[in-house]
């Protein structure tokens, strides 16, 4: 078997209902030459099964088992089993178009770039929502461009950017992406547990993308990201979620310290912090706690100096007028008002999905052990 150009890692946990779909939607690309590594991270379903007969019809296809060890650690174990040029992520209830490998490894080899990126589609149970990311066919990006146009977005939006504050994590998933293989491996960039900071994709990509001189965008929507995954913890009360933002917050603090970044990359992250509220709040909305009680997790949010200071230096100059209102009471810790608005978001996304005609879109994160 000649050498593979693109390995693609998928990490399982009790999809089974929608594995073989993702499975399939690789094996069938028009680009043949791939090998595809799935960890089975510990399911209790029967998603073994579903690889083991899904890999005695294609050699392509890689099956590990490990116990329940989370998504991170799925993602990084994966890296010894790679043998491709080229890394793509997919997740195991998400699938993708059939010429995806072929379009993305064109575009990034032709380039000579260091990522290639395409805009994705959001599949929900009766209808799909196309997510476009970039605005041209196909735009390729300098090192200076990369830096700002995709870098510093990681950290945070800025300025007109701010008008679609759905949209501060638009670009920070590592699926819908192709990366180089060596740029991982030579810098040992890996995964940081999800047990420590929650979504690990934005970390990750700012540890990648100090690396990229030259990237490539494609606006095709070529990934299908899964919105109606009944397994899918997005909507479940985690806990732990404030602590492990501010986690998350503190190393990518230390990132723009450690490497002497703009006031720019400063400005993201501070809005970052800020629109953050709606996931925390959100969050709180999900548990079985009192209203009194949801009203005090706010209130205690609000009062806390990190967030404090994120309210008061926000960009609220672009904001939709909702958006306005709703970090305007986080600003003049208003709880009371900030509960309100969260119990009227969550009974929209409930009904609809929709915030405004606006998405809400969390990121998904694999359940994992506690």
């Amino acid at each position: 078997m000649r050498h593979p150009e693109i390995s693609i890692i998928i990490p399982v946990f009790n999809t089974e209902k929608y594995l073989e779909k993702c499975v399939m939607s690789i094996l069938n690309q028009t680009f043949k030459n791939i090998e595809v590594i799935c960890i089975n991270d510990g399911s209790s379903d029967n998603s073994e099964q579903v690889l083991k007969k899904l890999a005695a019809k294609d050699s392509r296809l890689i099956c590990i088992n490990q116990k329940n060890e989370g998504l991170s650690a799925a993602r990084n174990n994966a890296l010894d089993y790679v043998t491709g040029n080229y890394i793509m992520y997919v997740d195991s209830d998400d699938w993708i178009g059939l010429n995806t490998c072929e379009l993305l490894q064109r575009a990034i080899v032709e380039e000579n770039a260091d990522v290639a990126l395409c805009s994705y589609i959001r599949e929900f149970s009766h209808k799909s929502l196309p997510k476009k990311i970039f605005k041209h066919k196909e735009e390729v990006l300098g090192q200076a461009e990369t830096s700002t146009k995709l870098h510093r977005r990681m950290f945070g939006l800025l300025g007109k950017q701010m008008s679609h504050p759905e949209n501060a994590d638009a670009i920070v998933t590592v699926w819908a992406k192709l990366y180089k293989t060596d740029i991982i491996k030579n810098n040992q960039i890996k995964f940081i547990s999800t047990k420590i900071i929650g979504s690990e994709d934005a970390l990750f990509n700012i540890y990648y993308f100090r690396y990229v001189k030259k990237s490539v965008c494609l606006s095709d929507c070529l990934y299908h990201y899964r919105k109606d995954n009944e397994v899918s913890v997005t909507t479940l009360y985690k806990e732990r979620l404030f602590i492990q933002n501010q986690m998350k917050y503190d190393l990518m603090e230390m990132y723009i310290e450690e490497h002497s970044l703009s006031t720019e990359y400063k400005k993201a992250l501070t809005n970052r912090i800020a629109l953050s509220l709606l996931e925390l709040g959100l969050n709180i909305m999900e548990s079985e706690k009192k209203p009194y009680e949801k009203i005090a997790k706010l209130k205690k949010i609000l009062s806390h100096e990190k967030y404090k200071k994120a309210f008061q230096e926000m960009d609220y100059s672009q904001l939709p007028f909702y958006w306005k209102l709703f970090y305007g009471s986080a600003k003049l810790n208003f709880a009371l008002g900030v509960y309100g608005l969260l119990w009227a978001i969550s009974k929209l996304r409930n009904k609809s999905n929709t915030v405004k005609g606006k998405e809400y879109e969390p990121i998904k994160i694999q359940a994992e052990v506690r």
